[in-house]
Parts: structure tokens; sequence; C-alpha cells
């Protein structure tokens, strides 16, 4: 689950990591009003998105008087802005930050993330902030600086210093720094995140070190155990299917392409997908119903395959083990009874009550192609919709 950088801005208040004073707001008006109650005499008019590169989009404007707030909040408000990370449909704006300005000496950049192979969450810096970090890392890797933390010791305040040292921090800057990253370490830890990005991380004139970006995403597995997270949560911002999906306790994720995938298991579900792009297709979504996926979980899978426009053909493959075939086939009958079907269906049934399944469906007057294997079913979908 992704935050606003406002959102993330008030969680890292709570744990002591330095941010500068803010009022997120939702209409020109509220934006005028942050300002004023601010007190100036520089802002930073802040559009609010779930992407990055909002500055070169024109979302992240200096206001120097409150009638420019009110201009440039009336700009950047409702504007469809256009990222490297929104693809070229854009994103809405909808939310606005009023920042305080801050007196930048340097620009830094400080990131977190969990590193899968070795399961630590790993400390990222470099001196080049205020840059896309993908292209820091592309073709100056050696200016990023890693730091892995074992996690039964935490942070310590020697490896603290080693990443604050790295930074070109000196001083009273280290001190600071230190104290910043124990907090930014102890709220990645305790509310289950899976990225914290501070680009840019400054360092003032007089020496302080202060996150002027948040970007903050949380692992969804680990948020039944944070519900007062959940009331961060932008439906705006994410896509209508993946909400729907949510809603019925799906693993939903839309792709690009144009065959629908309806899979129970993860992995069976991204072998699909291989299988699929291994013969010249493409995969429309990632859909695992789980395994103990009830008739109308798998109605309404596939009523959110269908919603898609995108969607050319729909592969549904199973493997029965906890989850029965004939619950599957009674699902995708009772779906397409209901929202109809327009595009070439392909199904292969394995497993549990396979037989059932497979009788259900042949006597179910629909057009739906029978696979035998998963390769067989890939080959026949691709081949349909061709």
């Amino acid at each position: 689950m992704k935050i606003h950088e406002y959102q993330g801005k008030e969680l890292f208040r709570k744990y002591g990591v330095t941010v500068p004073k803010g009022i997120p707001a939702f209409s020109v008006d509220e934006a005028v009003a942050a300002a004023e109650k601010l007190g100036g005499p520089v802002w930073v008019v802040k559009a609010q998105i779930h992407a990055g590169g909002r500055g070169k989009g024109g979302g992240v404007k200096l206001a120097r008087s409150i009638e420019q707030v009110r201009q440039l909040s009336a700009e950047i408000l409702g504007m469809q802005l256009v990222t490297h990370q929104t693809g070229p449909e854009g994103q809405k704006v909808n939310r606005l930050y009023i920042e305080d300005g801050c007196d930048i000496a340097r620009e830094l950049y400080l990131g977190l993330i969990l590193h899968r192979e070795t399961s630590r969450v790993v400390f990222m810096a470099s001196t080049e902030g205020g840059m896309d970090i993908e292209e820091v890392a592309h073709e100056t890797p050696e200016k990023i600086f890693k730091l892995s933390v074992d996690p039964l010791t935490g942070l310590t305040g020697f490896q603290a210093r080693r990443i604050a040292f790295a930074l070109g921090l000196e001083g009273k800057s280290v001190n600071a720094a230190v104290k910043f990253m124990s907090g930014l370490y102890r709220m990645f830890v305790e509310l289950d995140a899976s990225v914290v990005e501070i680009n840019p991380l400054v360092l003032t004139r007089s020496g302080d070190v202060i996150a002027l970006d948040a970007k903050v995403n949380f692992d969804s597995n680990g948020l039944f155990r944070h519900p007062e997270l959940q009331e961060y949560r932008d439906f705006a911002e994410e896509n209508a299917a993946e909400i729907e999906a949510s809603r019925w306790d799906l693993s939903y994720i839309n792709l690009d392409g144009n065959i629908g995938c309806m899979v129970n298991g993860a992995g069976l579900a991204m072998a699909t997908m291989d299988i699929i792009k291994y013969f010249g297709g493409e995969p429309a979504n990632f859909l695992d119903v789980g395994g103990g996926a009830t008739q109308e979980k798998v109605s309404a899978a596939f009523r959110i395959i269908t919603s898609d426009p995108k969607v050319k053909g729909i592969f549904v493959n199973i493997f029965g083990g906890i989850m029965k075939c004939d619950v599957i086939a009674n699902g995708v009958i009772g779906a397409v009874r209901e929202v109809g079907l327009s595009v070439p269906l392909v199904v292969r049934l394995e497993g549990t009550n396979v037989e059932l399944g497979k009788k259900i469906l042949a006597e179910s007057g629909l057009a739906v192609i029978p696979a035998d294997n998963m390769a067989d079913g890939a080959k026949k979908i691709i081949e349909a919709i061709r």
C-alpha cells in the first residue's frame, strides 16, 4: 500500500524524523489558508500523487507570495500530472501539500528497502540527491552506499555514523543524522514498511538534516497489524479493478497485456504468465483466487477480468488441491451467464473433482475451449485471440 508524501511525513514526525512544517489542502482556498498559517515568506506547493518525478512534471512549485500560492494551487489542483512513473496517461491531482521553504545547502538521497535475498533491511545513501536515483544506480553505481542491518541488533550507532560519513556530513550534522536514521529504521520495522525513500534528504545551511520528501510503501500482508494505516489509503490513486479485488480478498494486479488470467495459487499464477509470454502472448493481469475460494469469489474474479477493456481472451488455469474444480466450473458458468462472454475462454482443470468440473463445463452450453495441460491452454488462448 502506497501513501502520500504528507502522510509519510506525519509518520516521520511521530518517530522523530525531522521534516519541514506543512499542511495538506484539498482546495485552492485551503491551500491559501495553509500558507497563511505557515507564515512564509517562501512556500512550496506540492501535488500529491502516488508517483515520483512530480517536480519534473510540473507538480512542485515555489511560491514567494500568498497570491502566488493561490495561482499555483489553481494550476496544479485538478491537473493530469504526467511523470516517468505514471505513464503517458498521467494521474489526476486531487490533493496538495503546502510546505515551508527550506534553506538548502546540499541535496542528498536516503532509502530503506527490504532485501529479499538476505531478508534484511538495507540502507541506501547517495550524495546525488534530487536526481533520478535509478539513473545514478545505472550510470554511477559507486555513488550509492549500501548498508545491511542485522535484525537481531537493529541499526547501531556506528552504522548510522557510517551512513552519515558516506553522505559527507560533518560536525553536529552527523549526530542529527544518527537520530534521524534511527527513527527511520524503527518506523520501517514497526510499521511493516516495504519501501521508505527520501529524495531529497537535505542538509540546511545551519547544519540540520531534513526530509524534504517522503515516499513510503507498506507490505499489504502486514496491514492487519496496523488498522490505523488503513485510513491513509487513497482509493482515487488505485486501479478500480484492484480495489474491487481487494474487497473480495483476491490477489490481483493489472498489467498491460490482453490475455486475462484466473489461477489458484501465486506460484501457478506466475508460471501461467510466464508460459503465456513464452508462447508469444501478453498477460493482462495477475490474479490468484486462492486455495479456498467460493463460487461467489470465483464469479467476482471473472467479472473483474472481463471489466478490463484490454482483455481479448481469458485463460482459466486451475490445479485443484484445496480448491475443487467443480467450484471453479460453477463459478465461471455463473459469471458468464451474468456478464456475458464476448471473448474466447480457455479452461484447464486438474486435480480434485476434475472430471466433475469438466462435465459441468461441457454440459453448460457455453463456448468454452478445454485444455489438456498448461502449455496446451496457453497455446490455445493465444491462437484464439489471433
